[in-house]
């Protein structure tokens, strides 16, 4: 699982139906700094002051984040400052273009800039990114996976390049399968509704897609996310543990996909700062071997998939791809066939695949 660094971007919470309440006033999700009108205003004389400040702190940092836990550099702070400038001021351009009018000329400092957060909150926010290696995502609240644009905040994993590869799985297996374009996918512990939407829109609105999760938070953001991209009427969500909200679809699944918890509890201390002590360990910790999960959702998928149905999970590499494989040959024998691992786009196996064998 590697943090991914990217631009993001996006409009306003939604409740939809699920098994159990999922919208309420202590989780509707917050809204990205993009998209947050330009309330505050700062003379260009001290916005430039707090750019400078945040470069000069970025710089202080040089290679020790690596060195410690392959964390980001300095020059990689300066790209998330130059990100953050453009998600917080009207008109970004102007803290760029004017920099060096204003050495040469005080008086172009006295201009006023309009901000989407106030000069105080720009301040708190860096020392954040960099005192408390709090991710560059949960300070802008977006994040730009695949071709979407999505909402996240703290409580809810952020989506990493590597799982884009699902949708890709997906969208192949459709194109051998026309049957399996219809019917009822679902993506199990959604988070922010990443897969559910991408896939939502590979299967060209002829299946429905439920995504399920544990956290009313996630649930909220998933359901702010699915709204922003108008698929509330294909996508439902309904909050739980993995199957035990979808007991009404047994035996009628066309495709199950699942970017479960897959670390090993001892190493989640070891993960980049970012991770380990921001994002949700729920949607990190695998168990002792990290393999908990994944073997849950491999038995249940021989019930809830119908026959001929398609699953593909993440794991964490080829060793967790390989117990899989074996795990279901010999615990399963003849429920499931064309299993397969598949790499990500490092080369890594990364992703286990197979269908519920069509005698079932």
């Amino acid at each position: 699982m590697r943090l991914s660094i990217s631009r993001a971007y996006l409009v306003a919470p939604i409740c939809f139906k699920s098994t159990r309440p999922i919208c309420s006033s202590s989780s509707k999700p917050q809204i990205p700094l993009f998209l947050r009108p330009p309330n505050y205003s700062v003379t260009l004389t001290d916005l430039h002051k707090w750019h400078n400040w945040a470069k000069t702190l970025n710089s202080s940092v040089g290679s020790s984040f690596v060195n410690t836990d392959n964390g980001p550099d300095s020059t990689l702070l300066h790209r998330e400052l130059k990100w953050l400038v453009e998600d917080a001021a009207e008109d970004k351009s102007l803290i760029y273009e004017l920099a060096n009018e204003i050495n040469q000329n005080p008086q172009l400092g006295l201009r006023n800039v309009r901000l989407k957060v106030g000069i105080e909150e720009l301040y708190r926010l860096w020392k954040q990114r960099i005192h408390e290696r709090r991710p560059f995502q949960y300070i802008v609240g977006c994040e730009h996976w695949r071709d979407l644009i999505l909402s996240v905040e703290e409580g809810v994993l952020i989506p990493r390049p590597e799982t884009e590869v699902l949708v890709d799985l997906v969208g192949e297996v459709v194109s051998d399968n026309e049957a399996l374009r219809e019917g009822f996918w679902v993506d199990l512990g959604t988070g922010s509704g990443a897969i559910a939407i991408a896939i939502c829109r590979i299967l060209e609105g002829r299946a429905r897609v439920i995504a399920t999760d544990l956290s009313s938070i996630a649930l909220a953001v998933a359901g702010y996310n699915v709204q922003r991209y108008g698929l509330q009427e294909l996508i439902e969500l309904r909050q739980g543990s993995w199957y035990v909200p979808l007991q009404d679809l047994q035996g009628k699944l066309s495709g199950i996909i699942s970017n479960p918890p897959y670390i090993p509890s001892d190493n989640i201390f070891g993960l980049q700062a970012e991770v380990g002590k921001h994002e949700p360990r729920v949607a990190l910790d695998g168990g002792t071997n990290g393999m908990d999960e994944l073997i849950h959702l491999c038995d249940e998928a021989a019930v809830m998939l119908k026959p001929g149905g398609f699953f593909a999970f993440e794991t964490n590499g080829e060793d967790q791809c390989k117990h899989l494989v074996n795990y279901m040959e010999n615990n399963h024998k003849g429920r499931f066939c064309n299993l397969k691992i598949v790499s990500d786009f490092v080369d890594i196996p990364r992703f286990i695949t197979g269908f519920l064998n069509e005698a079932m």
